[in-house]
């Protein structure tokens, strides 16, 4: 069968001549219906249809995902506490991590692409970093219980029990952080286009699953259980559901849907049909170097929906294959961007910075200034165990930022044709702001937990807004294109290139965080300034955002 582009066939390339890869799937697996869609457009013909369980099994590696994350989010900073780490230094732990992703994540994602192997070219990597997830929180949930055992010397056995923590802590964010990108490429990689916004809608359902099970595992008393009793401490039981969790979800995961190794995807789509997402010389953002000029982009009717946002991004990802990206050609392609891309980074680095601030030291505000506890004291001791109590209703508290999220991505649908995406973009931060403003400056335990609900809508806002954002600056572009009024320097820009520098903003804001707020909280004192930062980051984001955020009609 051959492809047909501009009503001539494209046969084989000729003896010598250089192929180069794309999105490519055997053609004997397709429906008839996808073997025409793929027939005169430019595109490789779609994968086959999956079924509902496919798609389910195959977003169940979210719930694991998230349900370890809020494990991490809810007790990172009280068992960094717990063996001793001094208070100065417990947000450099933060700081390790998205150090090693900013400067690693081109690589790494690059290399998925040309993995070889015969199990698929994602799945090697998403076996790979679940089991070095598997690893961190082991250290980081055993690791006092594992140096207590084997060390009997009490200045030594401090010193190890932190190292130990703290390598298990950064280990597991590296992995975690690093393992969204293989999870969607392998989904984007076997699914059809309408396979895909389903498999992203099962990606966003369990997603929120994940944190709120999570949190609420959390948020038990365990202790005092006949399984504390049993397993040796609550620590141990919370590490003991988030394994069996993340082993569970993640074989689901693996066995899924089957990929095809990539020497078989070069057999059966040989053709030469793509262009690079960066240029090698970054002189331009996001230039691409077609050798034929290139078809005008496919774009959807406006949908407010990252999910609908990803398939407009992979719509495209079908036509093209990505060269090598390294950190160089990311930085390049950021610092060329037009300005109204520019603005947006920054303000989504604020609204990262807000609410990173908040959501890592959160529990800890709680056991601290809203229960009054003591993590430096002895275990024994009432002080500690009241720290602990406050632990615990913070995660009730995280669990409820879980549930206020899912919600409002809902309401959002219903307030968009109302105040628009830029109207959304400025209630989410503004509300985000008051409300940790309220909790830093009158923390009790109700009125803490009540506004708890804000945090979801700020987690809302950043999973969604900027990424809408983009698809509407690429649909006025293309308007633009069509009408011969466009800008030369946006000229074949990729979406994919936005949406990358978008995520590394996430990455600067962890290392923003992990570098100041450890010394903010040494020289305040106390770690409500943690939250009154948040506010302040949050409300300056809104301001950026009215003054600097374009509108979109």
């Amino acid at each position: 069968m051959t492809l047909l582009t501009e009503d001539k066939p494209r046969g084989f390339p000729k003896p010598g001549s250089r192929t180069t890869a794309v999105e490519p799937h055997s053609v004997s697996n397709m429906s008839k219906g996808a073997c025409e869609h793929g027939r005169g457009s430019g595109m490789p013909p779609e994968p086959p249809r999956r079924t509902r369980g496919q798609l389910i099994m195959h977003a169940m590696v979210m719930f694991g995902r998230e349900f370890c994350y809020a494990v991490e989010a809810a007790f990172v900073t009280p068992v960094l506490l717990s063996v001793g780490l001094p208070r100065s230094l417990y947000s450099l732990v933060w700081l390790i991590s998205p150090l090693l992703g900013f400067t690693l994540q081109p690589v790494i994602g690059s290399a998925s692409d040309y993995c070889r192997s015969s199990w698929g070219r994602r799945r090697p990597y998403i076996l790979s970093l679940g089991i070095m997830m598997m690893m961190g929180i082991t250290m980081f949930l055993n690791g006092d219980a594992v140096i207590t055992a084997l060390m009997p010397s009490r200045g030594v056995r401090k010193i190890w029990a932190i190292v130990l923590v703290m390598i298990g802590v950064v280990l597991f964010d590296f992995a975690a952080d690093f393992i969204d990108g293989p999870v969607k490429a392998y989904l984007f990689d076997v699914c059809s286009y309408k396979d895909k916004e389903k498999g992203l809608h099962y990606h966003a359902l369990f997603t929120g699953l994940g944190g709120a099970c999570g949190y609420l595992t959390g948020a038990m008393d365990w202790g005092h259980s006949a399984l504390g009793a049993l397993l040796g401490s609550e620590y141990q039981v919370i590490y003991f559901f988030s394994a069996l969790t993340w082993t569970f979800f993640l074989t689901l995961h693996l066995f899924s849907i089957p990929e095809m190794p990539l020497c078989k995807q070069l057999v059966s789509d040989p053709f030469g049909l793509a262009t690079p997402l960066l240029d090698t010389d970054g002189t331009a953002y996001g230039t691409t170097t077609p050798k034929e000029p290139p078809p005008l982009p496919e774009f959807h009717p406006r949908a407010f929906s990252a999910l609908n946002e990803a398939n407009s991004i992979t719509s495209s990802v079908n036509r093209e294959v990505q060269k090598r990206m390294t950190l160089k050609s990311l930085l390049s392609a950021m610092v060329n961007m037009p300005s109204h891309y520019r603005c947006l980074c920054i303000s989504h680095l604020l609204g990262w910075t807000a609410f990173l601030c908040n959501m890592l030291f959160f529990t800890d505000f709680m056991g601290q200034i809203v229960y009054k506890g003591n993590p430096y004291a002895a275990h024994n001791s009432t002080a500690y165990t009241t720290y602990e109590r406050g632990v615990e209703m913070g995660c009730w508290g995280l669990c409820i930022n879980a549930v206020s999220s899912a919600l409002y991505s809902y309401i959002q649908r219903l307030l968009l044709p109302c105040i628009g995406l830029k109207g959304l973009y400025f209630l989410g931060y503004f509300a985000f702001g008051l409300g940790t403003s309220l909790i830093g400056l009158f923390p009790n335990i109700i009125s803490t937990l009540t506004l708890c609900g804000v945090f979801g809508v700020m987690s809302s806002t950043l999973y969604t807004i900027p990424f809408n954002l983009i698809t509407e600056y690429h649909k006025e572009e293309e308007n633009q294109r069509r009408q011969g009024n466009h800008d030369p320097s946006v000229l074949g820009r990729g979406t994919g290139v936005d949406c990358a520098a978008i995520t590394c903003m996430v990455q600067l804001a962890q290392i923003i965080v992990g570098a100041g707020l450890g010394a903010l909280v040494n020289l305040a004192g106390s770690v409500v300034v943690v939250v009154l930062s948040a506010s302040t980051m949050s409300l300056i984001g809104c301001l950026f955002i009215a003054l600097f955020i374009k509108c979109v009609d």
